[in-house]
């Protein structure tokens, strides 16, 4: 097999650098004959590309697309477009990966294709349904990521998720690619997971592809930006449901009367927000208790959400 590693990136320089190093850095194995980077500029206005191209020479496997700022869908499909390998590695651009990121996940497909059998196989020269799904872990370790131990909050219970992923393309084809229609923040990639799930793909575990995603840590001067992220996700979590009208999207996006139910009294109707809790938050960041602090957050975060989830619906009712 051959891997195309596709990467979307949008004014992330400083983390995409160490992103790239990384991935020059793989084992080799005879599970896999070769790879490429295939990373997408989505319209940064920090000098990523500008960068990439001055120093071409330190990342001999990536090749460098442009785009106008369409959002990571579009950047995506735009880099399987451009990838020539049979595979297709999805990853972020501030995941920093292990030296056996690539060996980990061409182990992971093979033993997958051997396990399932024909079970696992389309018709004719089709390949295997599967895909396998490394671990990731957040870090807000800038100067050592990797070094971050994993945490009860980074399980994922996704079925397909672009943070870390490996899939032949055959069957990102075959399902349609990423629809460009999620243009705002979130779930893109579970929406194309739903139409891979009825193609009949099994998710393989792998565990031993670990990528770590770093984030700056934690404060009070985000909220405003995570509020408007989770604005984004519940407005587009609305046309996922218009795509996908069944209960488990709607379970996903959290437009049900538990949800709506759950975040309203958690949040007293509302009166727990990013200004009544922000001297607790901002107690626990200074006891060093960052990410405590941004599971507390995250309370009213989810408030946001599900209230943008009702009011894009009323909305999308209206019209």
């Amino acid at each position: 097999m051959f891997f195309s590693v596709v990467i979307p990136t949008y004014d992330r320089q400083p983390i995409l650098e160490k992103c790239l190093k990384a991935l020059e850095n793989q084992q080799s194995s005879s599970l896999f004959s070769d790879y490429e980077i295939v990373v997408v500029d989505d319209g940064s206005t920090d000098g990523t590309v500008e960068w990439l191209q001055s120093d071409s020479a330190k990342f001999p496997h990536v090749k460098l697309f442009c785009q106008n700022h369409q959002g990571a869908a579009a950047a995506r499909n735009l880099g399987v477009e451009k990838a020539i390998g049979d595979t297709i590695i999805f990853i972020d651009s501030d995941l920093v990966v292990t030296e056996v990121f690539l060996r980990a996940h061409a182990e992971a497909l093979d033993q997958g294709q051997k396990e399932l059998g024909s079970d696992a196989s389309g018709t004719g020269s089709e390949p295997a349904r599967l895909f396998t799904y490394g671990r990731v872990i957040n870090t807000c370790n800038f100067d050592n990521p990797t070094a971050e131990p994993f945490k009860v909050t980074d399980f994922s219970a996704a079925y397909f998720a672009t943070g870390n992923v490996a899939i032949a393309r055959h069957w990102l084809e075959k399902a349609g690619l990423f629809d460009v229609g999620f243009q705002l923040y979130g779930w893109e990639d579970l929406e194309l997971g739903v139409r891979l799930k009825k193609l009949g793909l099994t998710l393989i575990k792998c565990p031993d592809a670990v990528g770590y995603h770093w984030h700056p840590p934690f404060s009070l001067e985000q909220i405003p930006d995570m509020i408007d992220k989770e604005i984004q996700r519940g407005r587009m979590g609305v046309l996922f449901y218009q795509k996908h009208p069944t209960w488990d999207v709607k379970m996903m996006i959290q437009m049900t009367w538990i949800s709506r139910a759950l975040w309203e009294g958690l949040t007293i109707g509302g009166r727990l927000n990013e200004r009544t809790m922000a001297p607790l938050i901002q107690w626990l960041i200074q006891q060093g208790k960052p990410q405590l602090a941004e599971q507390v957050a995250r309370i009213f975060l989810n408030w946001y959400t599900v209230r943008a989830v009702y009011d894009a619906y009323a909305e999308s009712q209206q019209r």
